[in-house]
């Protein structure tokens, strides 16, 4: 097959991956995600762990070393089968605890520690690096057999710059659809489906060449078992020590590659479907499996010396004049190695941005204020996305200084081994309360330091980083400290020396340091809260009673999930208390749910330090170190009981305090309500009244002073017909009663009509207006006229009230589900705290008397106009200046 066709299917395939992800975005955010959630779905995304070792390198291993390549099918099977209540665990913690990635495990089991974040982090980093190196490695070797086997179309550019070219593609793909979210649990629906699509491709592709080489090649199953009882393969020698290590490594890959942690837990939208997978799972890697040893059998027989084994599911049907099975088999190849590069990619670029990228930027900027200026959403999502190029690039580095070894089982086994380091911290975590943050530490930095002198480093060969002399003598001579025979032990396989040394030093390390110290008490609540996680839903609370603004955490809210997210956040949070408006009570209870929300974006460890800065870092008091320590459940839910009733008890105090606090002050306003409505009435009566005896008293008045005098009289009874008007016209409105013209309009056009009319009101060019002119272009079916008034009247409070040196007017509009927001935010001081509650009662009035000019109905009127148009308009805190939402439903609104 040509070379150039192979790269236009490459393209095509690719394209198609793109529209099968676009789609299933645009499903999600439809809210069509039925099929997206499925258990199938869910169960092909876990097929990410059949990468290109899988694919390629199971064959050239069992060509190499027997049935031993089934150790990495056996590993999963029995954590699927006989152990899948843990991963159950894990999924539970992961849906409790809001947990983007299993740095972010570690992080929150240990007291919410970043710098476990960041060794875990580093750990995955390094040892994702070689598997990375490993699937270019695949794509580039599969690239060069059919460059070698075509004779026209374009000639294959050096390995290195092919191997380049792909890191790169798949760079931009991870990108585009890996980071649109930054709410890690709002799940990548794209990347989940198309990882799914390529789950099916390369199974087929699987065994599509396996049918061939046993009913094509062979003739038959009969003849098919006769020549692997006649191989070599059937005779290769069992070696206990190398299965053993090699079925736990591939069931500790199963839950500590950060690969697999990203689709078993973040990606899993519903812990049930873990039941589904505990079958059906297995079950698709016995299908993998199921033709490796024939087809490595029929590749020793049939092709040439030297061939390379790794190859043979692309050489054989090339081989046979089999060209469509070969590009088949090349595009399963392909698939397997694209997923496991993006899904890795994803995760560990949600685990820099979130546990170092993040605190850096909190301890060395303008972070040190939690509620900055600026967006932190543009910061975390340009970290994930630079994260995933060092990613790849780190990737195509470890394979261009390896030299592209071609034993590919050989680097699967690397890698398997670094985050293996992981698991005992995560599996103590999870069911000994007894683990802290020492011993968790103590054992990752020991058991990586283990395996990267006793197999990673030397993988690179002598001469790169270790020396010739030291690998075979050991540093200084000392030969028990010998990379690849610690202590003395010799005769043991590389890889299971490394395994065997690396985890009992961690696990030693870890066990000991944990029983000789004793837990913080963050670390005993959180380890209460992940051991027995299937005993409480919710999560113990870790604040105390901080004296923090609810104001300053929703700006710090906005910034990090969007103002959208945080204010439906907040609003409901303070519905719950029965408060109106979006400023809840920052209870403790209220703390720990808006710290878990974030967490879903910036990871717990930030989250947890953000929130600190604005709480003033108080964490965990005496009171819940006492509840930690008494392990009875009696005395739990008895003080539980107590903290819940004086937690009414001082809610009910704060709402009845604030709702005396608001009569009084509307009790106030109302006096001067009475007082000002009687000024407004008085001076025009009074007025007329003068005017009018002038008239009639005095004689020899010139025509211009009668005009003069009774234009005076005329204005007047406008001014009084006007208030009166306003009077009648709020009286209506509230009863109900009002009859609304309904007619078809542009909200564009109202928003122009509506600058219009108070362009008057100020000095020329005094307050400069911002708008978005196209997404304003909505059209509306409603009372035009009532809904040009509100806006007639929040544009003229902002040339009266705001008081910027150099006044601007935001008017952001934009449709979202249901219904349309139209927000006017001004830049100046905004409306006080304890005037935020009232500013929509009829005899609400700001103190500045002189600037309000009217009687202070305008509000009032604005609030019933949206109530009789069934929308709402509402104060929004937080925006730096005075802002109202205006909000119109669904039904009163088309798209134009």
């Amino acid at each position: 097959m040509p070379f150039n066709i192979l790269v236009m299917i490459c393209l095509v395939y690719v394209a198609g991956l793109f529209i099968v992800a676009f789609v299933a975005e645009r499903r999600a955010s439809a809210g069509k995600v039925s099929w997206l959630r499925s258990p199938l779905v869910y169960t092909l995304s876990l097929s990410v762990y059949c990468t290109a070792w899988t694919f390629y390198g199971a064959v050239g291993y069992a060509a190499r070393s027997g049935l031993e390549y089934m150790a990495i099918y056996t590993g999963p099977t029995i954590v699927f089968i006989g152990w899948w209540w843990a991963l159950r665990k894990l999924v539970r913690i992961g849906r409790t605890q809001r947990i983007t990635s299993i740095a972010d495990l570690i992080s929150s089991r240990y007291g919410k520690s970043n710098a476990l974040g960041v060794i875990v982090t580093l750990m995955a980093v390094v040892g994702t690096t070689p598997y990375i190196a490993l699937q270019l490695q695949s794509v580039t070797l599969s690239f060069a057999v059919f460059a070698r086997e075509g004779t026209s179309g374009w000639a294959l550019p050096d390995l290195n710059a092919t191997a380049l070219w792909i890191a790169a593609g798949l760079a931009l793909f991870t990108v585009l659809f890996g980071t649109r979210n930054l709410d890690a649990n709002e799940r990548h629906h794209g990347v989940v489906t198309a990882i799914a699509l390529e789950a099916i491709v390369k199974l087929v592709a699987l065994l599509a060449v396996g049918i061939f080489v046993v009913w094509g090649v062979a003739g038959g199953v009969g003849e098919m078992l006769t020549r692997i009882a006649e191989s070599e393969l059937g005779e290769t020698q069992f070696r206990a020590g190398r299965w053993v290590g090699l079925t736990f490594l591939s069931a500790a890959a199963i839950m500590t590659l950060p690969r697999m942690f990203q689709v078993l837990v973040v990606e899993n939208a519903d812990e049930d479907h873990l039941a589904t997978a505990s079958w059906a799972f297995p079950l698709y890697l016995c299908l993998m499996s199921l033709f490796v040893l024939p087809i490595a059998v029929i590749g020793l027989t049939t092709l040439p010396d030297g061939s390379n084994p790794d190859l043979f599911v692309l050489t054989i049907p090339l081989s046979q004049g089999r060209e469509g099975l070969a590009a088949l088999s090349f595009l399963g190849g392909f698939s397997s190695a694209t997923s496991m590069v993006i899904v890795a990619a994803i995760a560990l670029s949600t685990m820099v941005s979130n546990h170092i990228v993040m605190p850096l930027w909190l301890y060395f900027g303008d972070g040190k204020t939690a509620t900055m200026s600026g967006d932190v959403r543009k910061v975390v999502l340009t970290a994930r996305r630079l994260s995933i190029a060092g990613v790849l690039v780190l990737g195509y580095l470890y394979y261009r200084l390896t030299g592209g070894t071609e034993a590919l089982a050989a680097i699967g086994l690397i890698s398997f081994t670094g985050v293996a380091q992981v698991l005992p911290a995560l599996l103590g975590g999870i069911f000994w309360r007894g683990a802290n943050l020492r011993g968790a530490a103590s054992g990752l930095i020991i058991g990586f330091a283990v395996w990267a002198y006793t197999l990673f480093l030397p993988s690179f060969g002598p001469g790169a980083v270790f020396s010739a002399d030291l690998l075979a003598n050991g540093p200084w001579g000392i030969s028990i400290l010998r990379p690849q025979a610690l202590f003395g032990v010799t005769g043991m396989d590389p890889v299971v020396h490394a395994v065997f040394w690396s985890m009992v030093l961690n696990s030693a390390a870890f066990f000991g340091v944990s029983l000789f110290g004793f837990p913080s008490p963050l670390e005993r609540l959180q380890g209460a809260q992940f051991v027995n996680v299937f005993e409480h839903s919710r999560a113990a609370h870790s604040w105390a009673h901080g004296a923090a603004e609810a104001e300053d955490l929703l700006m710090m809210a906005q910034r990090i999930i969007g103002p959208e997210e945080a204010q439906a956040l907040f609003q409901k949070a303070a519905e719950r208390q029965g408060k109106m408006g979006y400023l809840p009570d920052t209870t403790p209870e209220f703390l720990e749910h808006l710290e878990r929300e974030l967490s879903g974006s910036v990871g717990g460890a930030t989250a947890h330090a953000m929130v600190s800065q604005i709480v003033g870092r108080s964490s965990v008091s005496v009171e819940d170190l006492m509840a930690v320590a008494d392990e009875t459940a009696q005395m739990l839910e008895y003080q539980q009981k107590l903290e819940s009733q004086s937690e009414e008890l001082s809610r009910t105090a704060r709402q009845l305090q604030e709702a005396n606090e608001k009569l009084t002050e509307l009790s106030v306003q109302k006096d001067a309500f009475l007082s000002q409505i009687s000024h407004e009435l008085r001076t025009p009566m009074t007025s007329i009244r003068a005017f009018s005896e002038i008239l009639m008293d005095v004689d020899g008045l010139s025509t211009e002073e009668q005009a003069k005098y009774s234009s005076i009289i005329h204005d007047e009874a406008i001014r009084l017909t006007r208030l009166l008007d306003d009077l009648l016209d709020l009286s209506v409105l509230e009863r109900g009663q009002v009859t609304l013209n309904e007619q078809t309009g542009n909200l564009r056009d109202l928003v122009d009509r509506a600058i219009a009319a108070t362009a008057s009101l100020g000095e020329a060019g005094r307050m400069r207006i911002e708008r978005d002119r196209l997404a304003e272009n909505v059209m509306l079916h409603t009372d035009t006229d009532r809904l040009s008034q509100v806006f007639i009247n929040l544009i003229a409070n902002a040339y009266k009230y705001c008081d910027a040196d150099e006044p601007v007017l935001t008017i952001r509009a934009r449709r979202q589900t249901g219904e349309v927001v139209l927000d006017f935010v001004d830049n100046g001081s905004g409306i006080p705290k304890k005037s935020q509650t009232i500013i929509f009662e009829k005899f609400s009035r700001l103190s500045d008397q002189s600037s309000a000019g009217g009687a202070g109905l305008g509000l009032a009127i604005c609030r019933e106009i949206m109530a009789n148009l069934g929308g709402s308009i509402d104060y929004l805190p937080g925006q730096g200046g005075a802002a109202f939402r205006v909000t119109l439903p669904v039904a009163e609104a088309q798209a134009a």
